[in-house]
């Protein structure tokens, strides 16, 4: 791959200058914030939300991108790269100016796409693999999974502490400060710098080891890396376009961790779905019912609905699709690492910590990495520096899809289908 002239690293260092400008004048999520006490108002006497949403002057933005694209010149891959970027922070800023319309969905779904687009196989709709998930876990006496005292329950303030506690260790003076905080909506939220708790939420312990894994040693720590990034500092923004790789990224450490919940992964199916019933016309209560009748607590089925139709509208047909990228990225994670580990590429695992980037921006970036323009990441979680257990890992996951499962599901099938039930992790916890 031909390397840029100092004369194109130039003008890609102008852009990527200017995309950071506009990428950090953009917050889209905080833009959608909703009031908090509509919650209260909603599940005491059912009044549905109307949130109100404050206006956001994004002609500086728009003016940034407007000036990298005049640096952004030629077929090169890093050219590339920052012209899909400016693409999309274009939408991006169309999208924050039509909060609370009909029109938000058309730039939402130019994004983040619409639970019934196909994935890379061409063959498989993102709804599909949310039924497909949902279907595998209805039914589940998640209950009977838990050893009983074997999670500790935790308020915003022990749990704040308990991930205060895993951080140090790992960031060091750099560590997000960890707040608690009345105003945040869901029940934690992560930036480079700083994890929100939100006050009211209960957590266990086993939650403290998820949002480690995937706030903070995902979000936080390729946010922090991308502050490395002096030549490229675009990198250091999360933005629609890094959506899908991030959260695909961050749930995938979830699952190699073991830190992945089963009611966890129906939420996350159930979500894409909440999403395609409000694009086929479902309102706020319609979908916050489908939520409640899936036995979701109440003020959970509430956070669920409400990030469906945060910016669009509460009559439906006009959802937010954001939250479907969740189980579309996690496929798209895997399958990278999975490649890299069979082409003995291990090495680009790496890239994928740089900063807040996305899977097709890989060659890209790896062009400049192999040429000393980005710097290596600072922070990485251990499952991705320790490569031994990821390796070991993806061997055994790609021996696994050339096994003729069937076979073997007909014989256990069989040979179990007349053995008892007995004892569950309810009646006692295992002992050593």
């Amino acid at each position: 791959m031909i390397a840029l002239t100092e004369k194109e690293f130039e003008a890609a260092k102008t852009a990527a200058l200017a995309l950071s400008k506009a990428a950090g004048g953009m917050r889209v999520l905080s833009s959608l914030n909703w009031d908090v006490a509509m919650r209260d108002t909603f599940l005491k006497n059912g009044t549905l939300p109307n949130p109100k949403y404050s206006t956001i002057d994004i002609s500086e933005a728009r003016e940034a991108i407007a000036h990298a694209h005049k640096h952004i010149d030629g077929e090169h891959v890093v050219m590339q790269w920052l012209g899909r970027i400016a693409s999309t922070l274009n939408s991006t800023a169309s999208l924050m100016d039509t909060r609370g319309t009909p029109e938000f969905f058309d730039h939402s779904v130019s994004l983040y796409g619409r639970p019934t687009n196909l994935m890379l196989d061409g063959k498989t709709k993102v709804l599909d693999l949310a039924r497909h998930m949902d279907a595998t876990l209805d039914g589940m006496d998640f209950d009977q999974l838990v050893v009983e005292g074997f999670e500790e329950q935790l308020n915003a303030e022990g749990f704040a502490g308990a991930l205060r506690a895993k951080l140090e260790p790992f960031f060091g003076a750099d560590a997000p400060k960890v707040v608690v905080s009345k105003k945040v909506s869901a029940k934690a939220a992560a930036s480079s710098k700083r994890i929100r708790i939100r006050a009211d939420a209960q957590f266990t312990d086993r939650d403290v080891e998820q949002l480690l894994h995937h706030e903070a040693l995902v979000h936080s720590a390729t946010g922090q890396n991308g502050q490395l990034q002096t030549n490229f500092p675009i990198l250091r923004h999360g933005h629609p376009g890094t959506t899908e790789t991030q959260e695909g990224l961050a749930v995938f450490a979830e699952v190699i961790t073991g830190n992945m919940d089963p009611r966890r992964f129906r939420r996350l199916s159930g979500r894409v779905m909440a999403i395609q019933m409000a694009i086929e016309g479902a309102d706020f209560k319609e979908v916050f019912d489908f939520f409640e009748d899936r036995n979701v607590e109440r003020d959970q089925a509430y956070e669920n609905t409400r990030r469906v139709f945060r910016g669009g509208v509460m009559s439906g047909g006009a959802p937010f699709t954001k939250d479907m990228v969740y189980l579309n990225g996690l496929l798209r994670v895997h399958n990278f690492i999975r490649t890299a580990v069979k082409l003995r590429r291990s090495d680009l695992i790496r890239v994928l910590f740089v900063g807040k980037l996305d899977i097709e921006d890989i060659p890209a970036l790896a062009q400049l990495a192999s040429h000393k323009k980005i710097e290596p990441p600072k922070f990485m979680p251990p499952w991705a520096s320790d490569l031994r257990f990821l390796v070991s890992y993806m061997a055994y996951s790609a021996f696994l899809n050339q096994v003729k499962m069937p076979g073997f599901q007909a014989y256990y099938s069989k040979a179990l289908d007349v053995v008892p039930n007995v004892w569950t992790f309810a009646d006692g916890a295992p002992t050593t």
